[in-house]
């Protein structure tokens, strides 16, 4: 059984915080009374510090699991256990193995110094030193070890925001997924790929028909990343399917952008601005009419047929929506041939590092989709090609912003 002399206990909760640690916490670890005794005395009189003692070397690692020391004195010779063991014994216990051990001799040697460390001490002392040594060699570990506390008690309070900032990213991004629309395989053939970065930007994108005879598709990207941002790409979608623009014709990108522009101030929506692609293709003209603002211009490979087709990048002068709100917005019209593909993305598609630690460049992305995309002779899915060279450039899986691509391909014949 362990004997104790202590002045003050902590509560011997396992779940005492930090608050509750003021001052160092000893535990001695010694077969003899008086070397208790002496212990004790020289710290009396220090009201930072609060002594306890074990007398039974076997009861060592029960007795600090419910005194949780800050530091702990243990002597070499003891019966029934030899003190290095012991050591270890703190050293593999998982309550145990960070707390500051310093360990007392009655010898000044060299040799069972090194074995001591080499076991896992921290520091070495030849009994009884001196109070003021005690005092300061006490007072240091045990401020070390509280501040190794204090910092694992922080890292885990970040960890565990972290992991509900995750939850909520995965959440966002979830829902984000749900008003994404479904492929099409019609009149129209739509395929698309979200892949939400790991801080969730603010990607969105849609397509439906107007009517009979026009199809609008768009794609939009909120700067920033987080739950704010999504949310603001998905306010934005939810106006667009719902068409609620006021006085707006959806028929005509300039118009739409212009009014999303004064609907959406940026001072008005945490500073937050947002890019976007706007097209509108006519099933009975053959015509894509569209209109960007501070967007990554579509890219449309079309011809006649397979054999002979060229490509177009789409893009009109405007500024970001949401940045100045007298900006203007321009449309412009293109043809779209019998054998056509067009793609709509994000930046965070291309802007990618390379192996050479460069970033690809939207010219680059833009030669390697007319190389890749004008060889496949019939229109079809090709974004999961797209998603592996790009993974491949970059060497890695995730990537560093939402990546939101959309194909498609118009029935001309």
């Amino acid at each position: 059984m362990s004997d104790e002399v202590a002045q003050g206990d902590l509560p011997s909760d396992s779940n005492t915080t930090l608050n509750e640690i003021q001052h160092s916490t000893v535990l001695l670890v010694d077969d003899q009374m008086i070397i208790a005794e002496a212990v004790r005395r020289m710290l009396a009189d220090q009201e930072d510090i609060t002594f306890h003692f074990c007398n039974d070397p076997t009861n060592a690692i029960q007795v600090a699991a419910e005194v949780k020391p800050t530091v702990i004195l243990q002597d070499l010779v003891m019966p029934d256990i030899d003190g290095l063991t012991l050591v270890k014994y703190f050293r593999a216990n998982p309550a145990t193995k960070d707390i500051p051990l310093i360990v007392l001799s009655v010898k000044e040697d060299p040799k069972i110094k090194a074995e001591a460390f080499a076991h896992g001490a921290n520091d070495y002392a030849v009994k009884l030193p001196d109070k003021r040594e005690l005092l300061a060699r006490i007072r240091y570990h045990s401020s070390a070890y509280i501040h190794l506390l204090e910092r694992n008690e922080a890292y885990e309070k970040l960890e565990e925001s972290q992991r509900t900032l995750n939850k909520e990213l995965a959440e966002a991004a979830e829902y984000v997924r749900t008003l994404l629309p479904f492929p099409l395989d019609d009149e129209v053939d739509a395929s698309w790929r979200f892949i939400p970065s790991t801080s969730l930007g603010g990607d969105a994108f849609g397509y439906h028909w107007m009517d009979d005879r026009h199809f609008v598709l768009y794609l939009l990207d909120v700067c920033g990343h987080g739950v704010g941002a999504a949310m603001l790409s998905i306010s934005v979608m939810n106006v667009l399917r719902s068409q609620t623009l006021p006085n707006t014709d959806f028929l005509d990108p300039a118009a739409v952008l212009s009014a999303l522009n004064a609907s959406f101030p940026m001072e008005k929506h945490n500073n937050m601005f947002f890019t976007m692609w706007y097209g509108v293709y006519d099933k009975t003209t053959k015509m894509l009419t569209y209109s960007s603002g501070g967007h990554p211009p579509a890219v449309l490979i079309t011809g006649p047929n397979h054999e002979h087709v060229h490509c177009e990048e789409l893009t009109t002068p405007g500024l970001v929506i949401g940045g100045m709100p007298d900006a203007e917005f321009l449309s412009a019209t293109c043809d779209v041939g019998n054998f056509n593909k067009l793609f709509i993305f994000s930046d965070g598609v291309y802007e990618v590092f390379k192996p050479d630690g460069g970033i690809l460049t939207i010219r680059e992305f833009v030669d390697y989709l007319y190389e890749f995309a004008s060889k496949t002779e019939v229109p079809g899915d090709d974004l999961d090609y797209i998603i592996k060279f790009i993974r491949s450039l970059q060497g890695k899986e995730g990537f560093d912003d939402d990546f939101s691509i959309v194909q498609f391909s118009f029935l001309n014949e």
